[in-house]
């Protein structure tokens, strides 16, 4: 394994750790994010309790981390497309267990919409269509990601996608349903919030 393969995996990993939700929270309300609402430092928890762009904005740069390590794997290393998938596993990885909050972090959908956007952009589209209907229908945003995560990996395998990448999805779609768990059990028990509850909580305590 040669240096550039390296320090792309370990730049893979390290972006993905960064704790986008947690360091927003700090910024904008001085709080542990982890320490509030489902203690989860990902989109929908930072949406509930500190705001709606807060949580969009950590949305989408959780993707963004996903999505850069592929592209210069790509680049870096256009002859070999597992450096590819390898550089995105790690970048999902270090998203799920942060180096920086230590190995506590997030459940991994936005950074893997980000990672599987950049490998099979309609695959993706379509879970993250099925993600948007689903949490309309529903108001919970782990019913959406569940789902998409079902999505993404039956889509890649009726498309022409390379095996290794069709087994990555189904493995990363199981490794996120699997951090989902106390999700579907709360989901179960009829105790999983909706989308908005954590947002009217806090504009009612706002308007006091």
């Amino acid at each position: 394994m040669n240096t550039t393969i390296i320090l792309l995996l370990i730049f893979s990993y390290l972006l993905g750790s960064i704790p986008t939700g947690y360091l927003i929270a700090k910024r904008v309300m001085h709080i542990d994010i982890r320490q509030h609402g489902s203690g989860n430092p990902g989109a929908a928890n930072v949406y509930r309790i500190v705001g709606k762009w807060a949580g969009v904005s950590t949305f989408l740069i959780d993707a963004i981390k996903g999505f850069v390590p592929v592209m210069l794997a790509r680049h870096f290393c256009p002859d070999i497309y597992a450096i590819a998938i390898a550089c995105g596993v790690v970048a999902i990885l270090g998203h799920m267990w942060t180096i920086y909050l230590k190995f506590r972090g997030g459940k991994g959908v936005a950074t893997s919409a980000g990672v599987f956007f950049a490998l099979a952009p309609i695959p993706t589209t379509l879970a993250f269509i099925t993600f948007v209907i689903l949490v309309a229908i529903w108001g919970r945003i782990s019913i959406g990601s569940i789902a998409a995560c079902l999505v993404l990996p039956l889509a890649s395998w009726c498309m022409s996608y390379p095996l290794a990448e069709k087994i990555m999805a189904t493995a990363v779609g199981a490794l996120v349903i699997y951090k989902h768990i106390p999700n579907i059990k709360r989901l179960l028990a009829q105790k999983e919030l909706k989308f908005e509850d954590g947002a009217k909580k806090r504009q009612n305590h706002e308007n006091k």
